[in-house]
């Protein structure tokens, strides 16, 4: 009976990869790469902490001097109260400087009141170097795949717990991240790597990155500097930031 199980899984991951090599990328249904199981389990987190003598302060509350636009034009987040509020149809948020080896901490607050389920409530997201998502969401009672919830490296690795705290609250990410490295020609020499603390949790311990993040299909690397800046997704949920600094490695 388990040979004639696994005989049958086997079948199924050859055809989801045959199915996913046939089509283009546009034409691939996106839940092919949704991953629902296993489901992390809930870990109550701890404090959030403050920067480090040595960083660089990239958000104080106080003002957008660090930040740009994809286009280099003006921000349209919000600065409100001492924090910055992703609204509607604001676009991307880019570092102005570019970073590779790095440890970032960010603090971040999803919507207070509670509207949508699954990806539609309190989503955002945190690029490293414009390609490798560290996922932000409202995942407190709120159950969407594992591998698109927050603290997943979105549709590449599941959290090991589910660190999330109530809406409204307060939450931290840090991050440590180690860039990929290239070859004269363009192939990967070394892939990337990260680890991410949730509210003072560890929930991703030095995974691979397999390539820029995608919604549809699979992950693949293409080639880019060494210095890339980081950027804030708006996915028309007004997620707050706060306090974001980061150490270059």
């Amino acid at each position: 009976m388990k040979f004639q199980k696994d005989w049958w899984a086997g079948i199924l991951v050859i055809s989801i990869v045959f199915s996913l090599q046939c089509v283009g990328q546009d034409e691939i249904d996106p839940k092919l790469t949704e991953v629902w199981e296993p489901e992390p389990p809930v870990v109550t987190p701890g404090k959030i902490a403050g920067p480090p003598s040595d960083a660089i302060i990239l958000f104080d509350g106080t003002s957008f001097e660090k930040w740009t636009t994809k286009d280099g034009g003006p921000v349209k987040w919000k600065l409100e109260d001492g924090v910055m509020v992703a609204v509607k149809e604001s676009g991307e948020l880019f570092t102005k400087q570019g970073f590779g080896d790095c440890q970032l901490h960010v603090e971040f607050s999803t919507p207070p009141k509670v509207v949508g389920k699954g990806q539609g409530r309190g989503n955002s997201g945190i690029f490293l170097q414009k390609r490798y998502e560290v996922q932000v969401l409202d995942s407190y009672n709120n159950r969407t795949y594992s591998n698109g919830q927050a603290g997943s490296i979105y549709k590449q690795h599941i959290p090991l717990v589910n660190a999330s705290l109530p809406p409204g609250e307060w939450q931290s990410y840090d991050i440590f991240f180690t860039a990929p490295r290239f070859v004269d020609d363009g192939s990967v020499q070394t892939p990337a790597y990260i680890t991410v603390v949730h509210n003072g949790i560890l929930i991703q311990n030095h995974v691979e990155i397999k390539g820029t993040t995608v919604y549809r299909g699979e992950p693949k690397y293409e080639t880019h500097g060494m210095k890339e800046p980081i950027f804030l997704q708006d996915h028309d949920n007004p997620v707050r930031y706060r306090n974001i600094w980061i150490r270059e490695i």
